[in-house]
């Protein structure tokens, strides 16, 4: 069934309009006894009768409320130095499915890829929109957040939430597993860092580092931006119980 995501609380009665009121009635010609899954705002989930349409909207009755919270046991937090061309967007919806809260697209020394304000808003906007869409395809109940673009330098400043993990060949790492199973037992959030084709600069890495970011490696082989963030993102899922 289609899954669909609510601005609001479900209730036994719902109306939705807007695009994907539009994509129901005009890409997918729903009619009156179709069901869909809905998620609201708090992660509520229930099976839902369409029951009414209007020019712009589509009208549903709650059929019954589903256990269905596939969220991971931890906040797994993605920040993704622009890759060349469009990688992000593959790399946006491979964290969302692997269970990514949010994803930071960060500016660093070596992004080839560089946008003015106008161009990261609009950005911003499309990735957005495949985080939603990838949601709503693996079943998600809360669609992740894609955060403005922001220069590495800036985004080192912010207090650490979060256990850092950033991928560097340019020094003695340890295994990613390793660290992993270092942790202690009550962090439950953590930001895996990725650089662009270029890898981080030596001053960034020395910034990373004593921002409290801990170097690590996914192997003896040199992986592409966009396999090194799936990569260990997948690790961490794996290691922390989620796969």
């Amino acid at each position: 069934m289609r899954r669909l995501f609510l601005k609001g609380l479900l209730e036994d009665e719902v109306t939705i309009t807007g695009d994907d009121a539009q994509h129901l009635m005009y890409a997918m010609r729903a009619k009156a006894g179709d069901e869909v899954v809905l998620v609201d705002d708090t992660g509520a989930v229930g099976r839902m009768e369409l029951t009414g349409f209007t020019a712009d909207s589509v009208t549903m009755h709650l059929v019954e409320r589903l256990e269905a919270d596939t969220e991971p046991p931890i906040d797994l937090v993605l920040a993704q130095c622009l890759p060349k061309g469009d990688k992000l967007e593959l790399i946006i919806q491979k964290a969302v499915e692997l269970g990514a809260i949010a994803v930071q697209p960060l500016a660093s020394r070596n992004c080839v890829v560089r946008y003015d304000a106008k161009k990261a808003a609009a950005k911003q906007k499309r990735w957005q929109k495949i985080a939603e869409e990838a949601a709503k395809q693996c079943g998600r109940t809360r669609v992740p957040e894609v955060l403005s673009v922001r220069p590495l330098a800036d985004w080192l400043k912010q207090p650490a939430e979060s256990a850092l993990l950033f991928c560097y060949e340019n020094e003695d790492q340890q295994p990613i597993k390793a660290v992993l199973r270092a942790l202690p037992e009550d962090v439950h959030r953590i930001t895996v860092l990725i650089g662009p084709e270029g890898g981080f600069s030596l001053p960034e890495a020395a910034a990373i580092t004593e921002a409290g970011g801990q170097s690590v490696t996914l192997g003896p082989r040199i992986l592409r931006a966009e396999t090194a963030a799936i990569a260990a993102m997948s690790i961490v899922q794996y290691e922390k119980g989620d796969l």
